[in-house]
């Protein structure tokens, strides 16, 4: 099928509302939880935990996608995505608030279980909604929508760390923070795409061949799988990294390292601002090298940005070492959605919904690592899991294309 006529449309009005309204729905989506993230040292120290248990606590969130997160599909094809990422988007918000508002270990990870499993729908109902104002548009606006979302994580992190330097409570900050985020997603309703979701994508990679009692299907079928799996390395390394900076950086920085409140949050809002910068030069980037030279390049940058800070601790080093590790990151999960769509041999969206799944292994298991690294060391070596992340990108991008695709 030829992509000409896609390249060639202009998009409609209504296509230019629907990527507004999508946006809305990714910078709430990245600013809820983000607005939390700077209040983990006070609730750390109000609950009295360990760090191994307050990895444990922050572990239900990634839990609760995993749980959850398979229901996404069934939940979009019968609500549509526009009401799924709605709905979903108000009760990640009250699990939110529930967490910064937690009496006890139990309320706090109640919270973070509510949210993360709300945030996992929201992911994949978001991105489908995404893909269909993309294909109106005829050509690749995916990591634009995640731009966005890192411009929400900064916001929220912004107003989370200043609320943090302003001894606000945590439920009081929150308890608004939900109320205008949730708001905000709300209205973007009436500018989404109507309709009921289409049943397959245009150009579906499923080619009906290599049955698998041929020999050469088998081996087509391995191969697919195996390149499966490494994006799914790939996709996890970079929720690794963003895990890190999101679960231990205000911790590290305020704990370790003696930093005030507001730049205890900044190592966050440095990481998801330097994200964000990333993936605005992204797709260039993308077009010009191909995805398998700009992952490469980003693993390097992980790998020698955080390493150093670790090496050489200082509070600036740190924060600038989280920004690095960042701007690596930047297009790492994109990519792997995008090729792992692209795959032979699977229906449509099968490989994006396995990656978008299973990504958030690197979700569940960073917070319980990290912490038990750190009661039995400290935090800076249990840190260290966010530069080899890096060399994990570095290993495994071979999977990724060496040059750039036109988009369908």
């Amino acid at each position: 099928m030829t992509i000409a006529p896609f390249l060639a449309q202009q998009p409609t009005s209504e296509a230019r509302r629907a990527r507004l309204a999508v946006n809305l729905l990714f910078f709430t989506n990245g600013a809820i939880f983000a607005s939390l993230l700077p209040r983990y040292p006070d609730i750390k120290t109000d609950l009295g935990l360990s760090n191994a248990a307050f990895g444990l606590a922050v572990a239900a969130f990634p839990l609760g996608a995993l749980l959850a997160g398979l229901s996404a599909g069934m939940l979009v094809r019968r609500f549509r995505s526009s009401r799924v990422a709605i709905v979903a988007t108000v009760l990640a918000s009250l699990g939110i608030l529930l967490a910064g508002s937690a009496p006890a270990w139990v309320a706090l990870a109640g919270g973070l279980f509510l949210a993360g499993s709300m945030d996992a729908i929201t992911d994949v109902a978001q991105n489908s909604h995404g893909l269909r104002v993309q294909r109106l548009y005829g050509r690749s606006i995916l990591n634009s929508f995640h731009a966005v979302w890192s411009v929400g994580a900064v916001v929220g992190g912004l107003v989370g760390a200043a609320a943090a330097e302003l001894a606000v409570p945590p439920p009081v900050h929150l308890a608004v923070a939900s109320t205008v985020f949730s708001l905000m997603a709300v209205l973007s309703y009436r500018l989404l795409l109507s309709g009921p979701e289409p049943l397959e994508a245009p150009g579906d990679n499923d080619t009906g061949e290599g049955s698998p009692n041929d020999f050469g299907g088998l081996l087509q079928s391995k191969a697919i799988y195996g390149a499966l799996l490494a994006l799914v390395i790939i996709a996890s390394a970079g929720a690794l990294v963003e895990d890190s900076g999101s679960s231990w950086s205000a911790i590290y920085l305020s704990g370790s390292l003696g930093a005030s409140a507001f730049m205890a949050g900044a190592g966050f809002v440095a990481l998801q601002g330097m994200q964000f910068v990333g993936r605005i030069i992204g797709d260039r980037l993308v077009d010009r090298f191909g995805q398998r030279a700009v992952a490469r390049c980003g693993g390097l940058i992980v790998l020698a940005g955080m390493g150093l800070a670790l090496s050489f601790p200082t509070i600036i080093g740190t924060v600038i070492g989280f920004g690095l590790a960042g701007l690596g990151v930047a297009t790492l999960i994109p990519a792997a959605m995008h090729a792992a769509d692209e795959l032979p041999g699977l229906r449509a969206g099968a490989g994006l919904t396995i990656v978008s799944w299973l990504l958030r292994l690197g979700f569940l298991l960073s917070p319980p690592v990290v912490g038990a690294i750190a009661d039995a060391s400290s935090l800076r070596l249990g840190l260290v899991v966010v530069p080899l992340a890096g060399l994990l990108v570095i290993l495994f991008a071979r999977v990724l294309s060496p040059r750039p695709d036109p988009a369908s």
